[in-house]
């Protein structure tokens, strides 16, 4: 599969949020949607991550976004996710990895020299047509939310 470019239109997908209520990117027509993927629920990284997204989550809806995130975590681990952070936007649990693969965002990683298969950060931008307008492969985990409105001036 070649890589995923802005311009490029999202792929489709289909999954499970926190609680078990189905959503699809259909789901987001018509939205401009901040679609992000992460690694693992409570860790330190995702924390900072999903904390910043949710500091300037009135300054992205105001501007006519949407977030959703995704990750391998489970239902059930992503509803104590949400009530810990309280976090103001749902979270997919795509155990499969079915979404995460068809993003490009499952793959090799290395940590302390080893290589392991894992969940590579990255956000994808999309707008209301669900076309990619940027991929952000290099997070700032403490401060992803002015990452995202510094792109997307207006």
């Amino acid at each position: 599969m070649s890589k995923l470019q802005p311009g490029d239109q999202a792929p489709a997908f289909e999954g499970r949020i926190q609680d078990g209520k189905q959503v699809s990117l259909e789901d987001y027509r018509g939205k401009k949607l901040i679609l992000f993927f992460y690694p693992k629920d409570n860790t330190p990284g995702c924390t900072a991550e999903v904390c910043s997204l949710r500091d300037g989550y009135e300054e992205l809806s105001a501007r006519g976004f949407e977030l959703l995130g995704v990750s391998p975590d489970g239902e059930k681990k992503h509803q104590g996710f949400i009530q810990k952070y309280q976090l103001p936007f749902p979270l997919i649990a795509d155990e499969s990895k079915e979404i995460l693969r068809a993003y490009g965002v499952w793959g090799p990683k290395a940590l302390y020299g080893k290589l392991f298969e894992g969940v590579n950060r990255s956000t994808f931008i999309l707008d209301e047509e669900g076309k990619i307008l940027h991929i952000i492969e290099k997070v700032k985990t403490k401060d992803h939310a002015r990452q995202i409105l510094d792109l997307m001036p207006g």
